[in-house]
């Protein structure tokens, strides 16, 4: 079947929404990976504000269903720390490493998200920011808004926005050029900071992972988790249960799927303090997968990725189930590290050995060349085959 996630009612590239806000301002550098604004506040010519939203997209509907069937409120640490990271590492790769306020958006259908769940939610959130100060990262949580809106969410949206100020000479633009290499940092296994073994799912593609996953028992015991008017071959169409083992994995299925979106702070914060002239881009691999770098491109290059990190089971495991297109799964998921630094060759060792400390994979993925059209273009490597975007 071809685009899966299309069908589902959702969108890799998020196409209707950069259509949306293509005529809208761009801030001081176009070209950093997240929008930055003046100093409003004191009005600092030397310094830049910076303010992002993100949310944790579909996975809390699996948190649900698991906390569901097992009572496991443990389930929603993981939610938190997903939409968190979605802020906080894009605002990393705008150059900003510390100094972040915080602030929740929870949406709650209250007659199925109990009080007990909000517990956990906003205590984690507190326990998770105290957790990035042992590594200089300044987080603070300044409250925000919870909400019951049961005719609008069928059960629960959790969301953050994140606020800074930095100096304007930290601002990481973004200057992808030839000659530079491409460092990947795995998304998958277990960092020194890290409390579990993580399968590298992330925040993007929950919603194919799910119903390329799990089992139709889910659409009749909880039908509440699916919008109706979804074709049927594509809702629930797996063979999985949450609690089921998984070779290859030391987790069930719901942890697997359920694995917290890993922060690179730890690795980027110290990185920037010491090589920040020398990396030319920091990209987040989130939405648009692995072609996430080609927003960011410039006209006339050509970015080869021909020494990819090995799939994680989890990957594997959402292609086979409904045999989706291998372009596909590069455009929708980060297939294995969800962190790019372009850099020389150099500073690139230097940065796999900073990541080692830290026991996070990391290698030269790829590269960047001259390009032969007037588009910034991007060849995947994949078993054999040259996948070719856009």
């Amino acid at each position: 079947m071809s685009d899966l996630y299309a069908r589902r009612g959702v969108s890799s590239g998020k196409e209707d929404v950069h259509a949306a806000i293509s005529h809208l301002d761009k801030g001081l550098y176009p070209n950093a990976f997240c929008k930055i604004l003046p100093d409003y506040f004191a009005h600092s010519s030397a310094h830049a504000c910076l303010l992002h939203t993100d949310t944790a997209g579909t996975k809390p509907i699996l948190a649900y269903l698991y906390w569901r069937e097992t009572g496991d409120l443990d389930v929603w640490k993981g939610i938190v720390e997903d939409a968190l990271v979605m802020n906080l590492d894009d605002m990393a790769c705008a150059g900003m490493t510390t100094g972040f306020v915080v602030s929740s958006n929870i949406a709650r259908n209250k007659a199925r998200i109990p009080g007990e769940v909000l517990g956990v939610l906003i205590a984690h959130a507190d326990a998770y920011l105290n957790s990035l100060r042992k590594y200089g990262i300044e987080a603070w949580l300044a409250g925000g808004e919870t909400a019951d809106v049961g005719d609008l969410v069928r059960t629960l949206d959790v969301g953050y926005t994140v606020a800074g100020r930095m100096a304007r000479d930290e601002v990481m633009e973004i200057n992808i050029q030839p000659g530079q290499v491409i460092v990947g940092v795995a998304s998958s296994g277990q960092a020194s900071y890290e409390q579990s073994w993580n399968s590298g799912i992330g925040s993007n593609g929950l919603t194919s992972a799910r119903h390329d996953l799990l089992a139709s028992y889910y659409k009749v015991h909880y039908p509440e988790t699916l919008e109706p008017s979804l074709e049927e071959a594509v809702t629930y169409a797996g063979k999985y249960r949450l609690t089921d083992p998984i070779a290859g994995v030391p987790v069930d299925v719901g942890h697997m799927i359920l694995s917290p979106t890993r922060t690179y702070l730890p690795l980027l914060r110290p990185l920037l303090a010491e090589y920040r002239s020398k990396i030319g881009g920091l990209i987040h691999c989130t939405g648009g997968g692995q072609t996430k770098c080609l927003h960011f491109a410039p006209q006339g290059v050509h970015i080869v990725k021909d020494n990819l990190m090995e799939i994680p089971v989890i990957f594997r495991e959402i292609q086979a189930a409904m045999h989706t297109p291998w372009k596909e799964m590069y455009r929708t998921f980060n297939m294995g590290h969800r962190l790019e630094i372009y850099t020389d060759a150099d500073t690139a060792q230097v940065i796999i050995e900073q990541a080692a400390s830290l026991h996070l994979q990391a290698q030269v993925v790829g590269r960047v060349e001259p390009g032969a059209g007037p588009k910034a273009t991007l060849a995947v490597h994949h078993a054999g085959q040259v996948l070719q975007y856009p």
